[in-house]
C-alpha cells in the first residue's frame, strides 16, 4: 500500500454532504483488522534496530565496549556517538533554526536517563535485541537536577515574550477588598499513543522512502530532507493509518535519524520501534508546570486584578514553552492584568506538545482560582463567571469573532440541572459517597496555516481529492469527500480521497485544531473550480450536447449534468465525459495568502508561516468556547474519586460532521480525566528518572473511569474564522475539564486541590 484510498459507503441522503452525520468510513478497516499500520508494511529484505539508552541523567560517555554486540549473531552495525553520519541542521516546525544535526542523534553528553547511546542493527528484531544488551557504557556521572522541585533548579530564564500586561495589576490587586492568592501544579504528563513511534527507511539511491505514523507527512519529510542534505522531492513520508499521536507525532525524531542513517550505511531497508518504556524519553510529553494566581475583586466578585506568574520545566539542551497565559489573559473581563512566565532547565527530555499545549494548564489554574473566588465572595460559580464575561477580547482589545459561552452555560447547566445544586461543600450525599457539581470554562484558538488539495473529476463519473494532509482519527477522509461530493454534486460514496503521503499536495501539521477547518477549505475551493471547469466544457466543447445552452444555466447534481428549468433528464457525468473524449478534469487550489502564490518557488516561505501567530487575523479575536459541567462521587471513608456525570456545552462554529465532531470531544473530555484522576509522570528524585514508564504504572482511563458523556453543540457557522464556518474542535474538549473535577470534589469535600492528579492521598 502507498497511500491509503478509501470509499465512503453510503448512509441516508443528509449524510452525504457536509454536516451530515456519516459515520467515519476508515472504522470498519481498522475493527476487522485490515487496517495496514506504517511499520506492518511488508518490506523486501528489511533488518531490524533497536535503540540503548542511558542509565544516568547527566554527565559524560567515557567509554563503550560494542565488541560483544558486534560479534553477537545476525548482527550488521552498531551505531554509536562515533561512527554516526554527521546530520546538517533543520528548521524547526515555525521556520527557525533548529537544534545543531548531531544532538539529533547520538552524543557523549549525557543530559538525561533515558537518552539514545547506542544503536544495533540485525537481521532479526530478536537478536538486535540480545545484542544490544551485550554493550557495556561507562559514564562520568554528574548531579542531575530531577525537576523543578529540585533545591538547584532555580527561578528558571524569563520569557519576555510571554509577558501580557495592562493596567496596573500589582496596583489593583493590593487595594482589591477580597484577594486570593494560591499556586496550582500540574506534573509531567505523556501523551501515550497506543500505536508507539517507529519506522521503516528505504534508500534507493538519494531517494528515502519512509513508512511512518505522522501528524504531518509534509513538514516531516521537509525534515529529513534538511539533515541529510537531501531535495525535498527525494523524501517521501507513507502515512497511511495513525494508531494515535496527540501531538507527538508532529516531528521528526532522533530514533528516526538513527533508522535512515543505518539503512544508509547497510544498503538495507530498517524497521525500528521504539518500546513502551522509550516512548517515555524517545520524546517529551507536557512539561511539568507551576502557576501562583492572584485574583483581587469586589465583595460582589467584580474582577480587578490578575496577576499571574507561572514556569514549565524544559530540558538542558532545547526550549520547550507551556504558555500558561494562554486562556488567563482572555477568559474573563478584567482591567488590571499580568502574566509572567519561567522556563526552568532539568534533566528530561525536550518537552513536545500534548494536547492544547498551554490551554491546557492555563485553564486548570485560572478556573479553579475562579472557582476559589465564587466561594470566598458568595456567588454561584456560573455567576461569578457570567459576571466577569468578557464580551470582547481583553487582551487583542477587539471584538470577537463569535462566542457563544453565555450559550454554553445556559445549555449545559439546563442539561445538567445546576439550578438543583445545593451551595454548600459536603451538604450533596448518597450514603456514604459525598457528591459534588462543579464547572469550568475552556477555550481554544482557531489556528491557521497554509495548505493544498486537488480535486479530479474522473471519466467514470467519480471524483479524486488529494492531499498530504492525514487521518489520525478525527475523520479528516469522511468530511472532505463530503464536502467535495456536496459541490460536485455527486454521491459521497463515488468520492475518493487520498491522504498521508508527502507526495500529494502539501498540507499543514493536524495538530492545533486546523486541519479539517483549512482542508474543507482548501478541498471546496478545488471542487468549485473543479465543477465550474466541467460546466464550461459542457457549454464550449464542439461534441458536449449543452454546447448551445446559455451560461450560468447548468447544474451539476447526483452524478448528472442538468440543462436549464428541468428542459429533459441532463446527462450523466460518465457519458459526457465519454462524449467529449476527455479522461479527467482537475484543479489545485491553495489556502497561501495571495502575496506567496507567485515568485520561483511558490512555497519558498511554506514553512515560514507555520508560525502560530495570535488568531487576531482580519480585525477579530478567532477561539472556540466550551463549558464543563461535572458529578463527581467521593467514597467519605477511602477518598476515591468517580466522575459520575457530565454533560459539556461547546462552541466550535459550524460542525462538518457532527458525529465525528463529538467522538472527537468525548476523547478530549476523556483525557480530561485522566489529567483530573490519574496521569502522573513519577520521577526518582536520586536518579531524575521517570519510574512508571509502562501502561500498568502510568495510568489513563479505562472504559470504568468514564461515565455517559454528553455533549452538546451551542456553535453557529463563523465564516470570520473559516471559509465554511468552523472553529477548533479537536484541542478544544480537555481545556476546563481537569478544573472542573476538582470544582466538583471540592463542592463534595470541601477540600481544595490545587495539584493534579487528585489522588486519595490528598483527599484523605
Amino acid at each position: 500500500m502507498t497511500v491509503m484510498e478509501t470509499k465512503i459507503k453510503r448512509g441516508d441522503a443528509a449524510d452525504g454532504v457536509l454536516g451530515g452525520r456519516l459515520s467515519r468510513m476508515d472504522g470498519p478497516t481498522k475493527i476487522t483488522g485490515k487496517a495496514v499500520y506504517a511499520i506492518e508494511n511488508q518490506v523486501d529484505d528489511v533488518v531490524h534496530g533497536v535503540t540503548i539508552q542511558s542509565t544516568v541523567a547527566a554527565g559524560t560517555i567515557t567509554s563503550m565496549d560494542i565488541s560483544a554486540a558486534e560479534a553477537a549473531p545476525g548482527v550488521l552495525l552498531v551505531l554509536t556517538p562515533d561512527n554516526i553520519m554527521q546530520l546538517k541542521s533543520a528548521t524547526t516546525w515555525a521556520g527557525t533554526p533548529g537544534p545543531e544535526g548531531p544532538y539529533l542523534a547520538l552524543t557523549k553528553e549525557i543530559t538525561f536517563s533515558g537518552q539514545h547511546v547506542a544503536a544495533v542493527i540485525a537481521e532479526t528484531l530478536e537478536q538486535a535485541t540480545a545484542a544490544a544488551a551485550l554493550i557495556d557504557v561507562s559514564y562520568d556521572e554528574k548531579p542531575a537536577i530531577f525537576g523543578f522541585d529540585d533545591p538547584r533548579a532555580g527561578d528558571g530564564i524569563a520569557v519576555e515574550q510571554m509577558t501580557i500586561e495592562w493596567g496596573d495589576a500589582e496596583g489593583a490587586l493590593a487595594e482589591a477588598p477580597v484577594r486570593i492568592e494560591h499556586e496550582y501544579k500540574t506534573p509531567r504528563e505523556y501523551n501515550v499513543p497506543i500505536e508507539p513511534h517507529g519506522l521503516i527507511a528505504k534508500w534507493d539511491g538519494d531517494v528515502l522512502t519512509l513508512w511512518e505514523p505522522s501528524q504531518w507527512v509534509d513538514g516531516m519529510a521537509r525534515s529529513y530532507a534538511e539533515w541529510f542534505g537531501l531535495p525535498f522531492e527525494n523524501v517521501r513520508i507513507i502515512s497511511p493509518y495513525i494508531g494515535g499521536g496527540f501531538g507527538s507525532k508532529a516531528l521528526s525524531l532522533p530514533h528516526a535519524a538513527l533508522a535512515i542513517m543505518a539503512a544508509k550505511k547497510l544498503g538495507r531497508p530498517v524497521k525500528l520501534a521504539v518500546t513502551r518504556p522509550q516512548t517515555f524519553t524517545a520524546f517529551g510529553g507536557r512539561p511539568a508546570t507551576r502557576q501562583t494566581l492572584a485574583l483581587g475583586a469586589t465583595k460582589q466578585g467584580r474582577l480587578l486584578s490578575i496577576v499571574q506568574r507561572g514556569a514549565n520545566e524544559t530540558a538542558m539542551t532545547g526550549v520547550a514553552l507551556e504558555p500558561l497565559g494562554a486562556v488567563t489573559s482572555i477568559m474573563y473581563d478584567v482591567p488590571n492584568f499580568s502574566s509572567k512566565q519561567n522556563i526552568i532547565p532539568v534533566n528530561t527530555v525536550l518537552p513536545g506538545a500534548l494536547r492544547a499545549p498551554g490551554e491546557n494548564p492555563s485553564a486548570w489554574g485560572l478556573e479553579s482560582a475562579i472557582d476559589e473566588l465564587a466561594y470566598a465572595v458568595g456567588v454561584d460559580p456560573v455567576e461569578i463567571r457570567l459576571l466577569n464575561y468578557a464580551e470582547r477580547d481583553p487582551h487583542a482589545k477587539i471584538p470577537w469573532s463569535t462566542r457563544q459561552l453565555r450559550e454554553a452555560f445556559a445549555a449545559g447547566g439546563e442539561a445538567f440541572g445546576w439550578p438543583k445544586r445545593s451551595p454548600e461543600p459536603r451538604s450533596m450525599r448518597d450514603g456514604k459517597q459525598l457528591i459534588g457539581w462543579g464547572v469550568a470554562a475552556g477555550t481554544y484558538p482557531v489556528r491557521r496555516t497554509p495548505g493544498e488539495a486537488l480535486v479530479r473529476i474522473l471519466a467514470d463519473g467519480t471524483a479524486e481529492v488529494a492531499s498530504s494532509g492525514i487521518d489520525m482519527g478525527q475523520g479528516t477522509y469522511t468530511i472532505l469527500a463530503q464536502t467535495a461530493a456536496e459541490v460536485l454534486g455527486i454521491p459521497v460514496e463515488q468520492v475518493r480521497v487520498k491522504l498521508g503521503d508527502s507526495a500529494l499536495p502539501r498540507a499543514p501539521v493536524a495538530g492545533g485544531s486546523q486541519l479539517a477547518n483549512l482542508m474543507t477549505g482548501a478541498v471546496h475551493k478545488a471542487a468549485l473550480a473543479a465543477r465550474d471547469e466541467l460546466i464550461g466544457l459542457a457549454l464550449n466543447d464542439p461534441n458536449s450536447p449543452f454546447r448551445d445552452a446559455q451560461a450560468n444555466t447548468l447544474t451539476i447534481s447526483e452524478g448528472r449534468i442538468l440543462p436549464p428549468r428541468g428542459e429533459g433528464d441532463g446527462v450523466a457525468i460518465i457519458d459526457f465525459m465519454r462524449q467529449i473524449g476527455r479522461e479527467k478534469v482537475e484543479t489545485l487550489r491553495d489556502t497561501l495568502p495571495e502575496d506567496k502564490r507567485e515568485g520561483k518557488d511558490r512555497y519558498d516561505n511554506f514553512t515560514t508561516m507555520m508560525t502560530m501567530k495570535a488568531p487576531t487575523e482580519g480585525g477579530y479575536s478567532l477561539h472556540s468556547w466550551c463549558a464543563h459541567f461535572v458529578e463527581v462521587r467521593v467514597d467519605e471513608d477511602f477518598g476515591t474519586v468517580r466522575v459520575s456525570r457530565m454533560v459539556s456545552a461547546l462552541d466550535s462554529g459550524r460542525l462538518y460532521n457532527p458525529k465525528l465532531a463529538e467522538s472527537q470531544w468525548r476523547g478530549g473530555i476523556i483525557m480530561g480525566i485522566g489529567q483530573a484522576l490519574l496521569e502522573e509522570g513519577i520521577v526518582d528524585e536520586r536518579y531524575a528518572r521517570v519510574i512508571n514508564n509502562n501502561l500498568a504504572d502510568y495510568l489513563v482511563p479505562t472504559n470504568s473511569d468514564v461515565p455517559d458523556l454528553e455533549v452538546i453543540s451551542v456553535g453557529i457557522p463563523d465564516h470570520h474564522a473559516s471559509v465554511l464556518g468552523g472553529k477548533a474542535v479537536g484541542e478544544l474538549p480537555i481545556v476546563g475539564v481537569a478544573p472542573a473535577i476538582a470544582n466538583a470534589v471540592f463542592h463534595a469535600t470541601g477540600k481544595r486541590i490545587r495539584e493534579l492528579p487528585i489522588t486519595l492521598e490528598k483527599l484523605i
